[in-house]
């Protein structure tokens, strides 16, 4: 059975309407784990097949409990092991049929792609320009574009960092809205200056001699970009007047 999201599910509002969730109430019970879930990921993971939450009939999703506890398992594939979405469905798919299924990885790299390893060693988190083509959804023209306005940026070895696939699919979903690759730069440069802040805060942990302190340096970059993400949705939401459901 996939793991349950922490934060707990199946309380409250699903006890009282027989187990069914609104998207909201999911999305209240992943961000304690994952607290740049949105409900647009949400939509997005729904329409990529990697879950099927039922409808009521004027067209509200209704997710089960183990419909969640698939979003938790999803969620966590992707920030843990860097794995494209359709690795992910099939996974999953194999083991909802009750099929032994070693967790694929992120391997090594060959003809500047990602070769998938059956393993349960650690990841890289690099994916080809193929790969994130298909993990996103889109076109080499599209990503040509993205990359000129430094919203997607290849490593220099060709290939991308894993979350590059996050980005592009978060673009893609926002061009639905009207929203063009231009109109990102402001929240690019905003980006990068929110990172710069964390590098500072944490660079004298970095430079430090001592290796475990080193190591620590990259968990307090993890906890402060964390804070920095929430922090800026909040503000968002803020000078919208607008709180998500």
């Amino acid at each position: 059975m996939l793991q349950t999201p922490r934060g707990g599910v199946g309380h409250g509002t699903a006890a009282a309407d027989g187990g069914s969730m609104s998207i909201g109430t999911v999305l209240n019970a992943l961000r304690d784990e994952f607290p740049e879930v949105t409900v647009s990921k949400i939509r997005f993971l729904e329409s990529e097949g990697l879950i099927e939450p039922q409808r009521t009939p004027s067209g509200y999703r209704k997710f089960s409990v183990q419909d969640v506890e698939r979003l938790g398992h999803v969620l966590r594939m992707q920030r843990d092991h860097y794995l494209p979405l359709k690795v992910i469905r099939e996974h999953l798919d194999a083991m909802e049929r009750g099929e032994a299924a070693p967790l694929p990885t992120v391997g090594r790299q060959r003809d500047g792609e990602a070769v998938l390893d059956v393993s349960e060693g650690p990841t890289v988190a690099r994916i080809g320009r193929s790969e994130l083509l298909a993990a996103a959804g889109i076109g080499e023209p599209e990503l040509v574009e993205w990359e000129s306005y430094g919203l997607v940026v290849p490593l220099e070895d060709g290939v991308y960092d894993a979350e590059a696939a996050t980005v592009a699919a978060l673009v893609a979903e926002l061009g639905r809205f009207g929203i063009e690759p231009r109109h990102l730069r402001v929240m690019k440069a905003a980006a990068d200056r929110e990172a710069g802040l964390v590098d500072q805060v944490v660079a004298p942990l970095k430079r430090h001699r001592n290796p475990q302190t080193r190591a620590h340096a990259q968990a307090r970059t993890k906890e402060l970009a964390g804070l920095t993400v929430r922090l800026h949705a909040a503000l968002v939401q803020t000078a919208l007047g607008v709180r998500l459901p």
